[in-house]
């Protein structure tokens, strides 16, 4: 007889796949009627095997009077001998496979998956002022150590920890540079490469669902915690990941805080509709823990809180065809200031004839809107290649509100290099399609601009060379993913070029590094070593994920 599928395959599916295709909840859900289906056809097995036991029984009284005939009688009960064993072999393998998704519903224990992937970069820059530089040699593993549990079907916990490090020790960090220490800054500590083998918390969280709100009939969600804030909208695709909430256009950084997603389908008859709402803190303000006065407000600190607040709004998406906005605000952001008086130059390192930068200070509010419109399929039906393959375009607008007064060294607060409000835009399309290689492969073009005051929060964007969206110029990329083992192993080629027109696209919110000084004028002066003209990274991976 044949024998029917198990669950095995189902249970390594649902238990070690991508933990943001649902809700814990639901792939647990979805375990547990893998259970009951396999134990209701352990049921349907013995209710056949008992009614076989029992028409066998009747046939052996009847043929009692009549002449037996040895050999077919042997070959009969040969026959029943192999069937019921057949039957009792399929039984106790499912309820091998009933035990071990019993074990992967119930308990108290995490459920967890490893990502874990090895790059090759090579890097170039131009700086404006013509010298250049380059490694051809930077290798890195990356370690994603993903953990996931729910206790019922309305609350769960979703962890996330990570390890990015260079091979071996990582020479030329000068630890007088205090720019160098911005390495380790909070909302980018697992994305940059470092020299130790820390492991730190990417992600962790809890997270509540609903079905109604208040006896509407809108399902709801509350989440607080270390946000799942990279990785967003449109950057997922080359990152090969499964989006977080967030528009990459606007926001690709770690950071705590807490949100809540309302959806508004079942209210409105609009397909994918729902509005959600984010808040946290990118800095706090406090003394060290045996100071007089533990963890009170900093008075010898310029620095104060970094709150930020935002929301997202998808007012459609049917699967197919999406539309998604965002729009969030910053207050108390940080910049640099320098020890002496004079214009402030941008530049990412030290530069002995202009002096050192300071500590951080705030410098004012920082607000972001962005809109992206996406078709995963492009016309009805042309081809099975515009079928299967993704269009997006997306545009932002940025705009400065700097303090008003003097820093520390007396100098008017300014943003960007401008002491007065100032709105910069970018915008943003690519391809994303089949690889023709195999069916899962992939194959993108992207290509942004940014203008002069062009800002944003893509510090974590993961390209060694620096967030491309960020740029204040043209930049355009390339990749190529191919699965090498079903969705277990993959390899990317990638390749990023930024043709910069002014300085300080991914610098902090000053008027030192953020400053967005053209290149031109960067070129006739003592900036130009440290300002970067234009950049090349040429990426090569391959990444584990189960």
């Amino acid at each position: 007889m044949n024998k029917p599928l198990l669950g095995s395959i189902a249970l390594a599916t649902l238990l070690f796949g991508d933990a943001s295709a649902a809700t814990i909840y639901e792939r647990f859900e979805a375990m547990e009627k893998e259970m009951q289906g396999l134990q209701s056809e352990v049921t349907d097995l013995r209710a056949k095997q008992t009614a076989a036991e029992e028409a066998a029984a009747k046939a052996d009284d009847e043929e009692e009077d009549e002449p037996e005939d040895e050999s077919a009688d042997d070959e009969e009960s040969e026959d029943e001998d192999e069937e019921e064993e057949d039957i009792n072999e399929v039984i106790e393998e499912m309820q091998e496979e009933i035990t071990e998704l019993t074990k992967a519903t119930s308990g108290s224990h995490l459920k967890l998956g490893v990502d874990f992937r090895t790059s090759y970069d090579s890097v170039h820059y131009e700086m404006a002022d013509g010298s250049k530089y380059k490694n051809n040699d930077i290798l890195t593993n990356r370690l994603w150590l993903n953990m996931n549990w729910a206790a019922n079907e309305n609350i769960s916990f979703t962890g996330q920890l990570a390890y990015n490090k260079t091979y071996g020790q990582r020479f030329g960090i000068d630890p007088s540079n205090q720019g160098a220490g911005f390495e380790a800054f909070d909302w980018v500590a697992n994305e940059n490469p470092g020299a130790d083998g820390t492991v730190r918390v990417k992600s962790a969280y809890w997270f509540y669902r609903n079905d109604t709100l208040l006896g509407a009939d809108i399902p709801w969600t509350f989440s607080i915690g270390r946000r799942p804030s990279t990785n967003g909208h449109l950057i997922n695709l080359r990152d090969d990941d499964t989006a977080a909430s967030p528009s990459g256009h606007g926001i690709n950084v770690e950071f705590d805080g807490l949100s809540s997603k309302l959806g508004l389908e079942n209210l409105t008859g609009v397909e994918g509709m729902y509005v959600k709402f984010c808040a946290g803190q990118g800095a706090t303000n406090a003394t060290e823990k045996f100071s007089p006065t533990p963890y009170a407000d900093n008075t010898a600190d310029p620095l104060k809180d970094i709150h930020l607040a935002g929301l997202i709004f998808v007012p459609y998406d049917n699967g197919q065809f999406s539309v998604g906005t965002q729009f969030y605000g910053a207050s108390n952001v940080p910049g640099q200031s320098l020890d002496f008086t004079g214009s402030p130059f941008p530049g990412p390192g030290f530069n002995a004839n202009f002096g050192n930068p300071s500590d951080l200070v705030p410098v004012g509010d920082f607000y972001n809107g962005s809109m992206y419109i996406m078709t995963n399929g492009i016309g009805d039906e042309w081809s099975d290649f515009l079928d299967d393959t993704t269009f997006f375009a997306s545009g932002s607008i940025s705009r400065t509100n700097p303090d008003d007064g003097l820093d520390t060294f007396g100098q008017e607060k300014s943003m960007f290099g401008s002491t007065e409000m100032k709105t910069g835009y970018s915008y943003w399309v690519g391809l994303n399609m089949p690889s023709l290689i195999s069916e899962d492969g992939r194959f993108g073009l992207e290509f942004n601009h940014g203008s002069k005051y062009w800002g944003t929060i893509t510090y974590a964007e993961d390209t060694l060379i620096g967030s491309k969206i960020a740029a204040r110029g043209n930049a355009y990329e390339a990749y190529f993913t191919e699965p090498l083992l079903d969705d277990i192993l993959s390899l990317q080629i990638r390749y990023t070029y930024i043709d910069y027109d002014y300085a300080g696209g991914d610098g902090f919110f000053g008027s030192y590094t953020g400053n967005s000084m053209s290149i031109e004028d960067a070129a006739l002066s003592p900036a130009g070593a440290d300002i970067v003209d234009k950049s090349q990274d040429v990426r090569v991976y391959l990444r584990y994920r189960y």
